[in-house]
């Protein structure tokens, strides 16, 4: 047996890559030259000035395919003087490694990569492992894995599962695992009035009452009582703002923005279409225009609990001695790509420090990571 490959060493060399949305930083580069030295076939996916990186080792359209998808890229650090250590030196101090990325989501990338190379070194499997890593998670997200993705059904490449390394989990290394995501939308709204002295008001129209009015509507209204596998889905506004400096001017125009996260009792157009409705409403109420644009971060998906959610919860609590919760809560993930090329689950470390001045992880469960990951694969190439 070969010396098995230190996950820990390897989250330290790839926080020690600054590669801040959309930068490479070096990171892509690392891992390449690893996973081909272990008989991984690799290609540079990049596109639209982002860099993508898909390995894979076994034979194309062989067997099953375990996949795994993740990032490298990070947030910027921020005001580096806050911090106590480099955020790009990897410092390990009181069982911890610093560093930007060290929770989202170097570690998990290194733990995949490193409990991959292991197996096919040790005990290669009678399939394919495919790794999707992108640089492009953490920004608008268009040219990461969804060129990946794309490139893939170009050249027949496939994934039968695949495993989406982000921290899910929420108090101890185990105790939460995601398999689905709540969609997420944004409208812009812009009320346009006629502007006027403030001193009389009857010759201007002042949009902003017409929109506060909509605003008003739209945060009282209940979307839903949640679903079998999703909390209730949640409108917040997020800005209300006319831009306007004077007192004694009425603006001529007023925007606001809200925010939608929802379970898969909507879609993204069922929601514009209410929104849009909403707005009209007001329109005929008061004569205001108000015009919408829609931006749509994902829709809403859920992997039935079944043959991969059971995988991965098994070998999490052979690990660690808890079942960890399915769950659809947080924000947004890659898996909203993965899950229309084959079923999806995310399991990660926990990520209270993600995207803090100071992040860091603690090596101890770094290390459990890689045994959970080596044992997922193990179980499902048994």
């Amino acid at each position: 047996m070969t010396q098995p490959t230190d996950p820990v060493a390897l989250t330290a060399d790839l926080i020690r890559c600054p590669s801040v949305t959309p930068s490479e930083g070096g990171a892509l580069g690392l891992l390449e030259t690893r996973l081909t030295a272990a008989g991984f076939t690799c290609h540079r996916v990049d596109r639209g000035g982002v860099a993508n990186l898909f390995a894979r080792w076994g034979a194309r359209g062989h067997g099953q395919s375990f996949g795994f998808n993740g990032h490298t890229d990070v947030v910027p650090a921020g005001d580096t003087a806050a911090w106590t250590a480099d955020p790009f030196g990897a410092e390990i101090r009181d069982g911890w490694l610093w560093g930007r990325g060290a929770t989202d989501m170097k570690s998990g990338v290194a733990a995949f990569v490193a409990a991959a190379i292991d197996m096919v070194t040790d005990t290669p499997p009678d399939g394919a492992i495919v790794i999707t890593i992108t640089g492009d998670e953490e920004g608008d997200a268009v040219d990461g894995t969804t060129a990946i993705l794309d490139w893939m059904a170009d050249e027949g490449e496939h994934m039968t599962v695949c495993l989406v390394g982000e921290p899910t989990s929420r108090e101890t290394l185990g105790d939460m695992m995601k398999i689905g995501r709540r969609g997420s939308m944004t409208a812009y709204f812009t009320a346009h009035g006629v502007q006027g002295h403030s001193a009389y008001p009857h010759r201007a129209q002042n949009p902003i009452p017409a929109l506060a009015r909509l605003v008003e509507r739209l945060a009282a209204h209940s979307l839903d009582e949640g679903t079998r596998h999703f909390d209730p889905s949640t409108l917040a506004v997020t800005t209300f703002d006319t831009g306007n400096p004077a007192n004694n001017v009425i603006p001529g125009l007023c925007r606001a923005t809200v925010n939608i996260r929802f379970n898969e009792a909507h879609t993204s157009d069922s929601l514009t279409d209410w929104l849009q409705a909403e707005a009209a409403k007001v329109t005929d109420e008061t004569g205001i225009r108000i015009e919408m644009e829609v931006q749509v971060s994902g829709e809403s998906f859920v992997t039935p609990p079944g043959a991969l959610s059971a995988l991965v919860a098994q070998a999490v609590e052979a690990e660690t001695g808890q079942a960890p919760e399915p769950s659809t809560s947080g924000g947004t993930s890659d898996a909203r790509f993965v899950k229309d090329h084959c079923p999806v689950v995310e399991f990660g470390l926990v990520g209270k420090t993600m995207h803090q001045v100071d992040e860091r992880v603690e090596i101890a469960q770094i290390e459990a990571l890689k045994r959970i990951y080596a044992r997922i694969l193990r179980d499902y190439f048994a």
